[in-house]
């Protein structure tokens, strides 16, 4: 899969950068970001390279990964990532720093994803999951699109080691 870049009118979503993973490490070191996007334990300056580095592969077709930026200062706000790209589906996942929080960034960046998902990719079904207890993902799913669909119980374990509930959301190209 080649990189590419999208952009909304405030936002550049491009592909990762191995010169990204100082503030990678920041938010992935940020409580709410560790707590539902939980990294490897103790992860460090050359643990966050090698994220970004993996991140910045596509080359297997999995997953297409993408840091979301500021359009005007290039400063990074947060992350969308489509993965288990298989046939006609996959599923997206996001993260935001603290200072992007509540400015409708991970709104934007997945309703972009989403849309280059459809046209691009010909994808027909891409879910959505997040923590029951994680309000702001259900906001996300729900803005950018995502009906939920059902409740997973304890279905993933999150930053805090226990497993939580989830909520399915999903979106089809043929949804308007």
């Amino acid at each position: 899969m080649e990189h590419v870049e999208l952009r909304a009118p405030e936002l550049l979503l491009r592909p990762w950068r191995e010169e990204d993973a100082a503030d990678v490490l920041a938010a992935l070191r940020d409580p709410e970001t560790a707590q539902w996007n939980p990294s490897a334990p103790g992860l460090d300056l050359a643990g966050a390279q090698a994220w970004t580095r993996a991140r910045a592969d596509w080359s297997a077709g999995t997953h297409a990964s993408f840091a979301v930026t500021d359009a005007t200062s290039g400063a990074l706000t947060g992350s969308v990532s489509l993965h288990r790209i298989q046939g006609d589906e996959a599923s997206i996942g996001y993260w935001t720093v603290p200072a992007a929080r509540g400015r409708g960034v991970a709104t934007a960046a997945v309703r972009l994803v989403t849309g280059w998902a459809f046209g691009s990719l010909g994808l027909h079904r891409i879910e959505l999951c997040h923590a029951v207890a994680n309000p702001a993902s259900c906001r996300v799913a729900a803005r950018a699109g995502y009906p939920l669909e059902g409740t997973l119980r304890e279905s993933h374990r999150y930053g805090d080691g226990r497993r939580h509930d989830e909520h399915l959301h999903a979106r089809l190209a043929t949804d308007e």
